[in-house]
């Protein structure tokens, strides 16, 4: 047997092989039952959101707070427990064990592994959020009371703003980037060296064995499309608020839903073009681009904003992150009821919901790291640009609130990003450039999304037929549009917080599961035992 360092090796350490559960007709190959319960399930949902809106309006104005409420803890918990799993692996001899074996080098250059992360892993969020929660979390701890984090700092300007600041890092720091880390892992390990499909059962292989390939399985990976999907929904749902709000803000071009349904369908048809493309042509040339035009946009607004300030936020604010790290991560005891279930706990559901879809994006384009280098750079670079990205566009926010300007607070969620812009220079220039990145992003969570799906739906072949990757796109659109039509953007937290729940649990197993995996390589690497054997690999 032989292999390529950008394929599977072609020996596993199970008889199982990548397909075989497979059924091939009418030009697709999908998996039996994955595909069909997944699919049925998902047209089934949009076929009921759209026929009884009200139902679902109701329905998902009452799950969100039912789950956040209760299990906040839960959420909260899980996410310290994979923060301290990666640290650890970082540390420990573990860290040396190689992805795709000692052999293997890497498909992608820095850059373009960067830029893929970046795209896949929170483009849109930051882009959302960037401005809106700093501001919003500033003015909570302004007022005090259990909507500010940690209770707020009441009166005082400077503390509240430090704050402020802390609990919006807090939130796009270590811990999302390590849900992310244990699931990326876990796939590009046991694909790379135990020769396993790229699917989400695969992860669990040390602990269900064989039985991976049965029911528990197949129970694994639906429940993972349904998180990827719905976790993408609420996504690119934020994103098309955000782009009809900035087209509105700048160009007067209506708001309302009749133009987030528009914006969705014609991304959707981009990221379609983009599916077609494939991975290296579509993905990452998008994903390039918009990390260029990123990085453009932070260096105007660090220029042109309040720049002293700004590098003093960018220390200040990392300190102030650090003190209130433990406080902030502490799941039992506190008061801060608004901000731990309104803000913590659905972001924690929602990076639970997309980790599926971008654990096994980042396991595609990451053969060839070592587990130290790998946990590394998708656990502690991507912080520093998430202090850096908050520092800048929140902290010039702030000066802009602190200074008089009510606009920003007094704006929705969705346009406070262009009311920002809008006191600075070249504002309209800037300020289509933020929609542009809006847009770019969606077109890349959308095409990355729906080839995952469509890898898991495919009992693990990352090469299947392009019209099963073009349903999957056309239907993360649909979701996206059906979640907006039956309940608005919280409805799309609700869909989430439901998905990234019972992942929530999966995670926690799936950390026990790969520490047996790589402890059992690091005393003989898989493809040593198999060579001892007399394959030739």
């Amino acid at each position: 047997m032989s292999s390529q360092q950008t394929e599977i090796p072609d020996v596993s350490v199970t008889d199982y092989e990548v397909g075989q559960d497979n059924i091939q007709r009418f030009g697709l190959d999908i998996h039996n039952p994955v595909f069909p319960i997944s699919a049925s399930v998902i047209i089934a949902f949009v076929a009921f959101a759209l026929l009884f809106p009200g139902l679902a309006d109701g329905f998902f104005g009452w799950l969100r707070p039912a789950i956040t409420s209760t299990f906040d803890w839960l959420f909260i918990l899980a996410g310290d427990i994979f923060v301290l799993f990666c640290l650890v692996l970082v540390v420990s001899p573990l860290g040396k064990v190689r992805l795709g074996g000692q052999d293997a080098q890497p498909e992608f250059g820095y850059f373009g592994w960067f830029a893929m992360l970046f795209a896949a892993g929170m483009g849109i969020g930051l882009m959302f959020y960037g401005v809106s929660e700093p501001v919003t979390h500033f003015s909570a701890a302004m007022a005090g009371g259990a909507d500010a984090p940690l209770m707020g700092a009441p009166g005082d300007t400077e503390a509240a703003r430090r704050l402020g600041m802390a609990a919006t890092i807090y939130h796009w720091a270590l811990h999302p980037w390590a849900i992310y880390a244990v699931v990326a892992l876990a796939l590009a390990f046991f694909s790379y060296n135990w020769g396993l499909p790229l699917t989400m059962r695969s992860a669990f292989y040390p602990l269900l064995g064989d039985r991976a390939w049965g029911w528990p399985g197949h129970i694994i990976d639906i429940i993972a499309v349904f998180a990827t999907l719905f976790g993408l929904a609420t996504s690119l749902g934020f994103g098309a608020e955000q782009a009809a709000g900035g087209l509105n803000y700048l160009f007067g071009i209506p708001d309302g839903m009749v133009s987030n349904v528009v914006l969705i369908t014609l991304i959707t048809g981009v990221a379609l073009v983009s599916v077609v493309a494939g991975l290296d042509a579509g993905v990452r040339r998008l994903s390039e681009i918009n990390m260029v035009l990123a990085l453009l946009l932070l260096v105007f607004v660090f220029l042109v904003g309040p720049t002293w300030q700004l590098v003093q936020g960018i220390f200040g604010n990392t300190v102030a992150y650090a003190r209130e790290f433990i406080p902030l991560s502490n799941p039992f005891g506190r008061m801060d009821d608004g901000y731990r279930t309104g803000w913590t706990t659905f972001y924690w559901a929602w990076w639970m919901s997309w980790s599926p879809f971008v654990g096994m994006f980042i396991a595609r384009v990451s053969r060839g790291r070592t587990v130290r280098e790998f946990i590394t750079c998708v656990l502690i670079i991507p912080t520093i640009v998430s202090i850096i990205w908050m520092t800048v566009f929140g902290g010039t926010a702030l000066t802009e609130t602190i200074g008089g300007f009510s606009g920003i607070v007094d704006a929705d969620l969705e346009v406070k990003l262009f009311e920002m812009l809008g006191q600075l220079p070249l504002a309209q220039i800037t300020s289509f450039i933020g929609i542009v990145l809006v847009i770019v992003f969606f077109v890349t969570s959308s095409d990355s999304g729906s080839l995952v799906i469509d890898t898991i739906t495919a009992g693990g072949k990352i090469d299947a037929p392009v019209p099963q990757r073009i349903f999957w796109a056309t239907f993360e659109g649909l979701v996206a549009i059906t979640l907006l039509l039956g309940g608005g953007l919280a409805a799309l937290q609700g869909a989430a917080i439901a998905t990234g729940f019972p992942f929530a649990i999966l995670l926690l197993f799936l950390c026990w599961s790969t520490w047996k995996g790589l402890a059992e390589e690091r005393k003989q690497p898989f493809l040593e035992k198999m060579k001892a054997k007399g394959y030739k690999v």
